[in-house]
């Protein structure tokens, strides 16, 4: 899959290990050019370019879109931070940032506060990718900072994109 667009976002990558954004460092997923970040980060876009992110998946609902440069990919899937979020809405987000995590692609996953949606999307995408346990990759990826993931939507999560509930699969 690669083409000639590849080595010219190759070369200018250049995403550093943590960045600070209105003074408080983003957290990074170890192994992976992925980090986790409130909204208000999200719409730090100097703050995102200076990192070398090329990516934000923005998971806010309830703040305005932010407004990023030409250069820059915005992805928005707005999620409520529990039950009631339509199912290609959830799935898109986890696939759209697995993608970007197959590639590569140093990517910001936002919600409000970083604590819950950002989470468990980042979480299932990294199970797509490492085929590692649902629960343990979010174990891992709150293991990080603060987290405050909502029971219903890690369930919802789970059952739309791995077809399992409570640990059994759904049928």
């Amino acid at each position: 899959m690669k083409g000639n667009w590849s080595s010219g976002l190759a070369a200018k990558r250049r995403s550093t290990a943590t960045y600070k954004t209105q003074g408080v460092e983003v957290r990074r997923i170890d192994g992976f050019a992925l980090w986790i970040g409130t909204a208000r980060d999200a719409r730090d876009i100097k703050g995102v370019l200076d990192a070398g992110i090329e990516a934000v998946v923005d998971l806010a609902l309830m703040c305005e879109p932010a407004r990023p440069t030409r250069d820059l990919v915005y992805l928005r899937f707005p999620l409520v931070d529990g039950a009631d979020n339509p199912p290609w809405c959830v799935v898109s987000a986890v696939r759209a940032v697995e993608s970007l995590v197959r590639f590569t692609v140093p990517t910001l996953v936002a919600c409000d506060g970083g604590m819950s949606r950002s989470l468990v999307v980042a979480a299932a995408a990294l199970t797509l990718v490492t085929t590692r346990p649902p629960d343990e990759m979010l174990a891992r990826v709150a293991a990080g900072g603060a987290a405050d993931v909502h029971p219903r939507l890690w369930g919802d999560v789970k059952r739309f994109v791995f077809g399992t509930q409570n640990g059994n699969e759904v049928r």
